[in-house]
């Protein structure tokens, strides 16, 4: 009996095939590649978007179109916040 459950168990594990030769179930699934690829564009995308907004923000508060946060106006103007001249 011992032997025919060795032998079932091997036949099981020569039947079950392996990850690369299992068909795609879905045909529109994305390979990792594919992903990684759309990821670094995305990213790309994103820290343009960003660098494009920064740079117009910074020709607003030149322009004096918008108010500055608190932040902005240390780093532009630091004698305002200079209390040895009181």
């Amino acid at each position: 009996m011992g032997a025919e459950a060795e032998k079932n168990e091997q036949d099981a594990e020569t039947r079950i095939p392996s990850p690369t030769t299992v068909p795609n179930p879905n045909p529109n699934s994305i390979t990792q590649a594919q992903f990684v690829a759309w990821k670094r564009r995305k990213d790309a995308d994103a820290s343009a978007r960003k660098a494009e907004a920064e740079r117009k923000r910074a020709e607003d508060i030149a322009a004096g179109l918008v108010q500055m946060n608190g932040r902005e106006l240390f780093q532009h103007e630091p004698w305002v916040f200079d209390n040895t001249r009181y």
